[in-house]
């Protein structure tokens, strides 16, 4: 163990066809700059890319993207991220 601390991940996560209609009033509870982190570009092939940036957009957000996230990912990449 690393000493003592307190560990709290509040996380919110929605299932299902619609849940993307949740997003925009999401939004609304965090700051002006979004970093959107992807993987190989799945997501702009099914589509989810374009509604996402559009609703980033529309709230106002500035978008900061991270892509080529792989699985696991390397505390490299982390840094990369944490650059951004």
């Amino acid at each position: 163990m690393l000493g003592n601390f307190k560990y709290s991940n509040s996380t919110r996560l929605y299932f299902g066809d619609n849940s993307l209609k949740f997003l925009a009033e999401e939004l609304k509870a965090y700051g002006p700059v979004v970093l959107l982190t992807y993987g190989s570009g799945s997501i702009k092939r099914n589509g989810i890319y374009n509604q996402v940036t559009d609703i980033l957009g529309k709230a106002g957000k500035q978008i900061v993207e991270l892509p080529g996230v792989m699985p696991n990912p390397t505390v490299e990449k982390l840094y990369e991220g944490a650059k951004l």
